[in-house]
């Protein structure tokens, strides 16, 4: 600053080889996003593994009480019946030592 000018560093300016370069790069990174994204979306939809839930029925239980005790955000109606599709029941009867299939948790 001698003579009293500032020296002014030029705008960055990238090369035609570095623009393909760059571009390139970005290319690579969105595969490997979509990649996986597209991984964990196959494995959301595949079934849980394993069997299934099951319970015990306790003297004096009712679908109702297993309904409502093993799916407590579910209304209750809509709970006895999900019970009953899930175990092939015809009616609403239940004795201690069956053994019920329970939904799997969302």
């Amino acid at each position: 600053m001698a003579n009293g000018f500032r020296h002014v560093e030029p705008p960055l300016r990238l090369t035609r080889r570095g623009r393909v370069v760059v571009l390139g790069f970005l290319v690579v990174l969105a595969t490997l996003a979509s990649a996986v994204l597209f991984t964990t979306a196959s494995r959301a939809e595949r079934p849980p593994a394993g069997p299934p839930p099951t319970l015990v029925v306790r003297p004096g239980d009712t679908l109702w009480d297993i309904a409502t005790r093993t799916m407590p955000r579910r209304d209750g109606q809509a709970a006895v019946e999900e019970l009953r599709r899930l175990n092939g029941l015809s009616g609403y009867g239940v004795a201690a030592g069956d053994v019920l299939i329970l939904p799997r948790a969302a």
